[in-house]
């Protein structure tokens, strides 16, 4: 490792007049060994000072959240701080701070006997979730069509093309998800409540959502026998929002999550046993 450092005075009249303002510079070099590889984490820094670092605290809670999210760390499955800090090669203080955010979120629980374990699912947690993201979701898309402008309809037109240029689920494995698909889905249904604006309703939107799409990606994993034409379901809403019909939006959007809903229960009838059997 090195470590140069370079200070120059602003005010050169140092020896008759006070020290001026300084500018100092700071460069550290690290030798590869010395920055863990750690799995699936890229771990980097702001040099110019604009957005600061993105710490490993930061990078453990995205790594995280994302494993949950995909249901690869099943409802009530145990976290061990150290487990994971050796996996992830960070502190086991950088974990305990992640799992105490995802904690915030909803995604993890905390129990002083028990420690942390992913939030479980339940059939009146999946029922409860729904019904509240439907009372926030149809609130900010109403406020959304009333005071989007042109830009914000072109931005729910553009999500709406990009959703559907790519298959529900993955070509080569029909049971899995197509993780292109999931992206440009959560973009899609954020863009149509983008034009609400309030960053509260739309931090409670954005929780919801999350928890919704973990129910909705373990019901993927399970065949129901029933046939959905999600497209159609997204182009009804796109059109309603088009037409700022937000009665005719409103309703469009409920049929699309209560739909969900439906089959996440047909998908795991006894669904607190997931965690059991998945």
């Amino acid at each position: 490792m090195r470590i140069d450092c370079v200070a120059a005075e602003a005010d050169r009249g140092m020896a008759t007049r006070p020290l001026g303002k300084i500018d100092f510079r700071l460069t550290i070099v690290l030798a590869p060994a010395i920055v863990p590889t750690m799995d699936g984490i890229a771990v980097g820094f702001d040099v110019q000072g604009g957005g600061g670092p993105r710490t490993l605290t930061s990078a453990v809670l995205e790594r995280l959240r994302a494993d949950i999210l995909s249901t690869k760390l099943v409802p009530g499955q145990k976290l061990h701080i150290a487990g994971l800090a050796k996996q992830f090669s960070v502190s086991l203080t950088a974990v305990r701070e992640a799992l105490s955010r995802l904690v915030a979120d909803g995604l993890v629980q905390a129990s002083d006997q028990r420690g942390f374990r992913v939030s479980p699912v339940s059939s009146a947690d999946l029922e409860d979730v729904t019904h509240t993201r439907i009372d926030i979701e149809s609130l900010a898309l109403r406020r959304s069509i009333e005071r989007g402008d042109q830009a914000w309809l072109a931005s729910v037109e553009q999500a709406f093309a990009a959703l559907s240029a790519v298959p529900y689920r993955h070509p080569d494995d029909p049971q899995s998800h197509n993780e292109a698909w999931i992206v440009r889905h959560r973009i899609f249904h954020r863009a149509l409540v983008n034009a609400c604006g309030s960053q509260w309703l739309l931090g409670f939107r954005d929780i919801l959502h999350e928890q919704s799409e973990r129910y909705r990606r373990l019901s993927v994993r399970r065949e129901t026998g029933v046939s959905r034409d999600v497209e159609a379901e997204h182009a009804a809403i796109v059109r309603a929002v088009l037409r700022r019909d937000a009665d005719a939006a409103v309703e469009a959007l409920s049929q699309h999550f209560l739909t969900t809903m439906h089959l996440v229960e047909l998908a795991a009838p006894k669904i607190s046993e997931i965690s059991e059997t998945t």
